[in-house]
C-alpha cells in the first residue's frame, strides 16, 4: 500500500520531469520565434509546475524546531 509520502514523491518526480521538458520544448522554440503566444503559455506552465514543485517539496520536508 503506497503511503502519502510515497503519492508525493511520485508526483514530484513527475511535475520535475515535464518541468525539464519544458525547459526543452522552450529552448528550441526560443530561436525560431514562430508562435510568441505558444512560448508564453509554455512559460507560463512551467512557473505554475515550479510552484507547485515548491509547494509538494515543503510538504515532504518536516518542520524543524529551532
Amino acid at each position: 500500500m503506497l503511503t502519502d509520502r510515497d503519492t508525493l514523491l511520485r508526483k514530484l518526480h513527475e511535475l520535475r520531469s515535464e518541468h525539464r521538458d519544458l525547459d526543452t520544448v522552450i529552448s528550441r522554440l526560443a530561436p525560431h520565434p514562430v508562435d510568441q503566444l505558444q512560448i508564453q503559455r509554455l512559460k507560463k506552465r512551467k512557473l505554475l509546475l515550479k510552484d507547485e514543485i515548491a509547494w509538494l517539496e515543503s510538504r515532504l520536508i518536516p518542520d524543524s524546531i529551532a
